[in-house]
């Protein structure tokens, strides 16, 4: 457990993709902090697994896309239990439509929730982390529909497209620092958010060579990996983890 003493922030851990990283870096040796919004029962299983297997986490609630909530409280966590030396922002929502269809609201709460929690998550996290004087680690997750851009999901691809561009430029800031910034772009996941209609999801595994589903724990590995000591010289890089889909 070498990496007892540092601790990592994994926001929308409840469940998917953001669940099996945390298990999988408490594995690792990390301290983790699970975040989440409604699911206290899905963060509290997350828990309970991190704690079977030989980690230690703790809870903690907010909203992502509010700026001074989520300010308020990681910094009340920090200055309670010291600096993060690292954080993965995974918390994300999805409202698709065909793009005439999309409502206001539709827009506003994916790029706030997607988008914008880039900088309420990361931001209150940065000079204590750069405090430590330890390096660090930063983790975004886009999405293919962030490189390619997908039919129906206009303001889906807008937020994740933003995420590669702030998670690159972030990098560069940071990397005197020995913190590194980069991203994992998953394709087509097998989790809640892949409930897709049975013709979209055919033609969207005719596009796939390996003709299947990825896993959240393949994502983990992939996030695993950045985290690690043996990562150091990565940064400002947008992995993308899709069967061969591009």
């Amino acid at each position: 457990m070498i990496n007892s003493n540092r601790t990592v922030l994994i926001t929308g851990a409840s469940k998917g993709i953001g669940k099996a990283i945390a298990v999988k870096l408490a594995r690792d040796g990390f301290n983790i902090v699970v975040h989440y919004l409604q699911d206290i029962t899905g963060a509290q299983a997350t828990l309970a697994d991190i704690r079977s297997a030989g980690g230690h986490g703790r809870l903690l609630s907010f909203d992502v896309s509010l700026r001074e909530e989520t300010a308020a409280v990681l910094t009340q966590d920090i200055d309670t239990h010291g600096a993060y030396y690292g954080v993965i922002c995974n918390a994300g929502i999805t409202r698709d439509g065909a793009f005439p269809a999309l409502s206001g609201d539709d827009w506003d709460s994916v790029l706030s929730t997607n988008l914008d929690s880039f900088y309420n998550v990361i931001h209150p996290c940065i000079m204590p982390m750069i405090g430590l004087r330890s390096g660090g680690r930063i983790i975004t997750l886009s999405s293919v529909s962030g490189l390619t851009g997908n039919r129906g999901q206009v303001n889906y691809s807008a937020a994740k497209a933003g995420i590669i561009g702030a998670t690159k430029a972030l990098a560069t800031e940071l990397a005197k620092r020995k913190i590194t910034v980069n991203c994992i772009a998953p394709g087509l996941i097998e989790t809640g958010m892949i409930a897709m209609e049975p013709a979209a999801l055919e033609q969207a595994m005719a596009m796939i060579p390996m003709k299947r589903t990825g896993t959240p724990e393949e994502v983990a590995g992939l996030a695993s990996y950045l985290m690690s000591d043996i990562a150091g010289y990565l940064t400002r890089q947008v992995i993308s983890l899709n069967g061969g889909m591009l």
